[in-house]
């Protein structure tokens, strides 16, 4: 599985696995990567449409959330958790990470790195979770538990994850010790800043970035 790697200038540094949104290791995710590094973490984004030849989805073309769901409907999904899994293994196993690995996933990706931590053994467990608006939620928080921290962030006015949804969402992770955010006129994907896609909300994605990196210096520090 290809990767893309970034350490830290330091050369150490706790590790994180950037789990992918649906459109692939695109700029924004990379950029989200070089955040991550900035704050001194090792990070790994994997390429996780390499089983069916994809990478990169083009946010800016009129059809690109019909060719991304077209291309996570070509996905094992199994064998995508399996890799997300692997991928944390693979980086606590790095000596210059401290054996501590993170997952922070968006939309796709913050499903995904959910999934992955559920009923997971403990060699390819991560020590903690952020999914933003993960999108799979709905379908996997009345399974497994997930025994980790973890912070989640949602927007208000997502329009593929509804209210009820999230509310349920939120009294089951809450119920499992998690910390839980709800964005006020922020839609799903409110953190990509793609203009084409027209999610994008400056505040909410400023003030969850700013959670999550206190969240993270909290509970996974570098």
């Amino acid at each position: 599985m290809p990767v893309t790697l970034m350490r830290p200038e330091s050369g150490t540094g706790g590790g994180i696995v950037l789990v992918q949104e649906i459109f692939g290791r695109s700029d924004y995710m990379r950029s989200r990567a070089r955040d991550l590094c900035d704050l001194g973490y090792t990070v790994v984004l994997p390429q996780l449409f390499w089983r069916v030849g994809e990478d990169v989805i083009d946010e800016g073309s009129p059809d690109a959330l019909q060719v991304a769901m077209d291309v996570t409907g070509r996905l094992d999904w199994d064998l995508a958790i399996a890799d997300v899994r692997d991928a944390v293994a693979w980086l606590r196993a790095d000596e210059d990470s401290d054996e501590a690995v993170a997952l922070v996933g968006f939309c796709f990706g913050g499903g995904l790195a959910y999934a992955a931590s559920q009923d997971c053994p403990r060699e390819f467990m991560a020590d903690a979770l952020v999914s933003y608006y993960g999108s799979a939620l709905p379908g996997l928080v009345d399974g497994p538990p997930v025994h980790v921290e973890s912070l989640h962030h949602f927007g208000d006015s997502d329009a593929f994850i509804d209210a009820g949804q999230v509310a349920h969402i939120r009294e089951v992770v809450e119920r499992d010790g998690a910390e839980f955010h709800v964005w006020e006129g922020a839609n799903h994907a409110f953190d990509n800043p793609a203009p084409e896609l027209g999610f994008h909300n400056p505040r909410a994605s400023r003030v969850a970035w700013e959670v999550t990196v206190d969240w993270l210096a909290q509970h996974h520090p570098v």
